[in-house]
């Protein structure tokens, strides 16, 4: 418990110092009746948000009714200042108000995220240039060899007791899973998706990988287990190498497996398969060419890469609040963004796979384990930090199932490889998922 009252004091700190909006207000503030001018603020903010199905209740326990009934959500604005707050600028406003308990929910909170995020998509192609720069979403930090460090810090290194509270058990897998079934368990469906990525890279008993972002080695240790191939795996996490070191030795894997503390960027050595799992999304699309020209020389000549990475259908940037309080740096690329990586070395690209829908299914997973631990979370940390993680696990449902973001599979090869199997028949000669977990 040591550890988790440590990381608790450090929450608090850097929430404190975040933003005055993430804190909560003096009771004292919210005892007044809304002014007229208020009430149109919000029909106002909602004809912005394309009329989605919202009621709002005041601070005073007044509510005002959407424009076109009926409403499915209920938004409870606790003061006046919250308000004033989320009209302007409702990308970041929202999450710090909703974390610190000012704005709270009535109704499941993926749907009604959902029901913004489609509306505001369709109704944003009518916004004034004005309000379109007010309330645009703000560049990614720097992914810079330091910054990138202090990024991951940031998210990945709360603490192995937050994550296991809620990932599978199997494999400690935080990207999405593969879903043969709609049944499927979450610690089948990530054991699937490693098989998946495995069968895709074509491996072979001998073979040489190198992992750019390991996680907790959950791909390494399959890979090696399964498929008797040597891998290298780089990650910049402490607590997730700590993670990972230890069950390579408890299964007896290190003989196969090389975690290494560095920054993928460093990288050396040729191997017969480049494999990233979910770390595209913070590497920056300043730095695709430099990553292009790492897996060009990483690569021997008949090798072949794989890139998994949430994406978008076209460029756009991280929601402010998402990148300024959970996942700093973050920018999921276009497809077209994506493919820069492989024009710019001449690579050949042999397969590209979306699983939007099968990252919606794995959240629904991870947001229910979460929500059973919710708790054990707030012991270990607050319910300040319980609501952000709440909400941005809501929000990341609600983004896969609206097409706002994309989970892309992408295979690649040097451009003069003629090595190559004639069809993808062989990737689904017996299912992935395995009996019996």
């Amino acid at each position: 418990m040591a550890q988790g009252t440590a990381r608790k004091s450090d929450y608090s700190d850097k929430n404190a110092k975040a933003n005055i909006l993430s804190l909560p207000l003096d009771a004292s503030e919210a005892d007044r009746q809304p002014h007229g001018y208020e009430r149109w603020l919000i029909t106002k903010l909602m004809r912005m948000a394309g009329t989605p199905p919202i009621r709002f209740r005041l601070w005073n326990g007044d509510v005002v009714e959407p424009e076109q009934p009926p409403a499915r959500f209920t938004l409870h604005l606790k003061d006046h200042k919250a308000l004033y707050a989320l009209v302007a600028n409702p990308n970041l406003a929202f999450g710090d108000l909703y974390s610190a308990g000012r704005l709270d929910v009535e109704g499941d909170l993926p749907d009604l995220m959902e029901s913004l995020y489609r509306s505001v998509h369709a109704a944003r192609q009518k916004w004034p240039r004005w309000l379109d720069a007010l309330w645009r979403n703000h560049n990614p930090r720097s992914t810079g060899i330091t910054e990138a460090k202090e990024n991951i810090h940031h998210h990945y290194d709360l603490g192995n007791e937050f994550y296991r509270l809620w990932l599978d058990q199997a494999e400690m897998q935080y990207t999405c899973a593969y879903y043969e079934s709609p049944d499927n368990t979450l610690e089948q469906a990530q054991l699937a998706k490693l098989e998946h990525v495995c069968r895709k890279l074509r491996l072979k008993p001998g073979m040489t990988v190198v992992e750019a972002g390991c996680g907790w080695g959950g791909l390494a240790r399959y890979m090696a287990r399964h498929y008797g191939v040597k891998v290298c795996s780089y990650n910049i996490s402490r607590e997730q190498l700590a993670y990972a070191q230890a069950e390579s030795e408890k299964q007896g894997l290190n003989h196969l497996i090389t975690y290494i503390e560095d920054d993928y960027r460093n990288i050396s050595g040729q191997f017969d398969a480049f494999v990233s799992i979910g770390m595209l999304e913070h590497v920056g699309k300043e730095n695709y060419a430099a990553m292009s020209e790492l897996i060009k020389r990483t690569l021997k000549p008949r090798g072949i890469a794989l890139l998994h990475s949430i994406g978008r259908n076209r460029p756009m940037l991280m929601n402010a609040w998402i990148e300024k309080r959970i996942f700093p740096g973050a920018y999921p690329p276009s497809i077209g963004e994506f493919m820069t990586i492989c024009e710019h070395s001449d690579f050949s690209v042999l397969d590209v796979e979306n699983l939007r829908l099968h990252y919606a299914q794995t959240l629904n997973h991870w947001t229910e384990r979460f929500e059973a631990r919710a708790d054990d979370v707030t012991a270990l940390y607050d319910e300040h930090f319980t609501r952000a993680w709440r909400l941005y696990l809501a929000g990341s449902v609600a983004a896969f199932r609206a097409g706002s973001l994309q989970l892309f599979q992408v295979v690649f090869t040097h451009g003069d490889n003629n090595d190559l199997p004639q069809s993808r028949q062989d990737l689904y000669t017996f299912p992935a998922t395995p009996e019996g977990v």
